[in-house]
């Protein structure tokens, strides 16, 4: 039915009015929406107030004297690493004197312990193995994440009598080095005048060739003779022995402050980590 001039006239209007509405209520929303959006990106005075996350504090440079090692190993040796390696060498890190607590060889108290008449890190076990466990893990966690191929060896007992006891660090990286892994155990040397200083005593001559991870480590801690003390135990069944540094002041004192001590640590792992990556690069 068509309907009369006036009627279709009063719904025209009626249509214009709705749609002008709807234009205004969307005009309205957006700029509500674009109101709430920017207001978002304005700082809130609590957010304002909060300081910028501390960045780590970077650890000390390599220098002479080295500010974190101290002095290196007044018994320097002549040998060179030239053997090449593989880029994904195996490498397994080791906990010194981890098996041999109550023996002949627990390892240095340390300075803290026996001049200052500290208690120990740890009952039952030498201020040593507590931070050659330590720095041993630190070591493992970051070549990982660098991505080396590197692992951890730790005995099931802290003492075990018996040299030969395949679950010793000495049958275990026997087996290791014969099969091609790089096997290095972490040591503190003993506190002047008893120590020597830092600095890596490689395998000996009749275990395998010193490669370019002997000498990445050497130049990064120093290198004790081949032979040193008529040839270690350890050496002789291919452990690389890194003395990371002399348990004494400055560093023992960091490494026992709880306030510098995660940091100290992972500054020594990363000492390690770096020579790690050199050599196998």
């Amino acid at each position: 039915m068509r309907l009369p001039a006036w009627m279709q006239r009063r719904r025209f209007a009626t249509g214009l009015a709705i749609a002008g509405l709807s234009l205004v209520t969307l005009a309205m929303t957006k700029a509500a929406e674009q109101h709430n959006w920017l207001t978002a990106l304005e700082p809130t005075p609590e957010s304002a107030e909060q300081p910028a996350p501390a960045l780590p504090e970077p650890c000390p440079a390599p220098a002479t004297p080295d500010p974190l090692l101290g002095p290196r190993t007044k018994e320097p040796g002549s040998w060179v690493g030239r053997s090449p390696v593989q880029t994904n060498l195996p490498i397994v890190v080791m906990a010194g004197h981890a098996d041999s607590q109550g023996t002949i060889s627990p390892g240095t108290p340390g300075y803290a312990v026996d001049q200052q008449n500290r208690a120990p890190m740890q009952p039952g076990i030498r201020d040593e193995l507590f931070w050659n466990r330590a720095v041993q893990a630190a070591v493992v966690r970051q070549g990982q994440t660098r991505g080396l191929n590197i692992r951890s060896y730790t005995p099931p007992s802290i003492n075990i009598p018996n040299d030969e006891d395949p679950a010793t660090n000495w049958s275990k990286a026997k087996a290791f080095s014969q099969r091609g892994e790089y096997v290095l155990e972490i040591h503190f040397d003993a506190y002047r005048p008893h120590g020597f200083g830092s600095g890596l005593i490689p395998v000996l001559a009749n275990v395998r060739e010193l490669n370019v991870v002997d000498e990445s480590l050497a130049q990064a801690f120093g290198r004790f003779p081949r032979n040193f003390r008529g040839g270690l135990g350890g050496p002789r069944r291919g452990i690389g022995i890194l003395e990371i540094a002399m348990l004494e002041p400055p560093l023992e004192t960091k490494l026992r402050d709880p306030s510098t001590r995660e940091h100290t640590v992972n500054c020594l792992a990363e000492r390690v980590v770096n020579a790690l990556v050199q050599g196998v690069s």
